[in-house]
């Protein structure tokens, strides 16, 4: 797949965002280029925020070098941005010039949480299936084109991935995906589908918009998704929508499994009822 080729205008957005210019074409602070010139607009606070994001599991000490590198911001930008996290507790050096997130930070999710009534209501019930079938189940929303799970409980011989409240993946190709994009408004639904790259994660993985859409039609047919190792070998999962009193649907319940353990029929006869009498319990608290 062809990179665009940014235009002078696009490439002076990016540069006033604080971003190299020879990475405005493909780097995070590209996506600030478009708000360039809103006066309500806070560039700083977006740079920062894209910065915070810029560290994961497998980067979590990064220096500003780094960070500028990964972000497209340039250095000064992070410096500066580093400089406030640090300030407030947010963000701190580590070994010589590399920096790392604080403990602090996790005020920032537990206010999500706190204030969200969805993940709120929603942890009691997965840790009671839990404790009462003894496998892992999740609720989940979409973001962008990924999902993130907001609520989360496990047990210990289920994943052999580290998935936990916050953690993101594709949409395409798991259980919570295909739910939340079988029961979009359609014109959302064909702006992903003309947009989406699918990449393979395993042999398994939907290949092509046309296998995508089908599977999408049979979500909406049959009321939940099945997603039998397309996005880890290994891993089957089930999900059914959650829907809010206007009848959209604005989460997922799901189940995750080992699938030499679990078998299609078993996620079907025995845990969809389980799966869909969370997803009421769950709607009735947002009414």
């Amino acid at each position: 797949m062809k990179e665009p080729v940014a235009s002078f205008a696009s490439t002076r957005m990016a540069t006033a965002a604080g971003a190299p210019t020879n990475a405005a074409k493909s780097t995070p602070a590209s996506s600030l280029g478009p708000f360039i010139g809103d006066p309500n607009f806070m560039t700083s606070l977006a740079r920062g925020l894209l910065v915070i994001q810029a560290f994961t599991p497998q980067s979590p000490q990064m220096s500003i070098a780094q960070l500028a590198t990964k972000t497209g911001i340039s250095r000064a930008a992070v410096r500066r941005c580093l400089y406030t996290l640090a300030k407030l507790g947010f963000a701190g050096a580590e070994e010589g010039s590399r920096y790392a997130l604080r403990p602090h930070m996790l005020a920032l999710s537990n206010s999500y949480s706190a204030s969200n009534s969805l993940s709120t209501a929603a942890q009691p019930i997965l840790e009671r299936m839990s404790a009462a079938l003894h496998e892992s189940f999740s609720v989940a929303t979409l973001d962008g084109d990924e999902i993130v799970y907001i609520a989360r409980s496990t047990v210990s011989r289920v994943m052999s991935d580290d998935l936990h409240i916050g953690s993101r993946l594709p949409a395409y190709c798991t259980s919570i995906g295909r739910v939340l994009l079988a029961f979009m408004p359609a014109e959302q639904l064909e702006q992903y589908l003309s947009r989406v790259v699918l990449t393979p994660h395993t042999s398994r993985t939907v290949s092509s918009v046309d296998k995508l859409r089908a599977a999408l039609r049979n979500v909406r047919r049959h009321g939940y998704a099945m997603v039998d190792q397309e996005y880890e070998v290994g891993l089957r999962s089930l999900a059914v929508p959650v829907y809010s009193p206007t009848g959209r649907v604005v989460a997922t319940v799901n189940l995750s499994g080992s699938a030499p353990r679990i078998s299609l029929y078993e996620m079907q006869s025995r845990f969809l009822p389980h799966l869909r009498n969370a997803a009421t319990e769950l709607g009735a608290f947002l009414h």
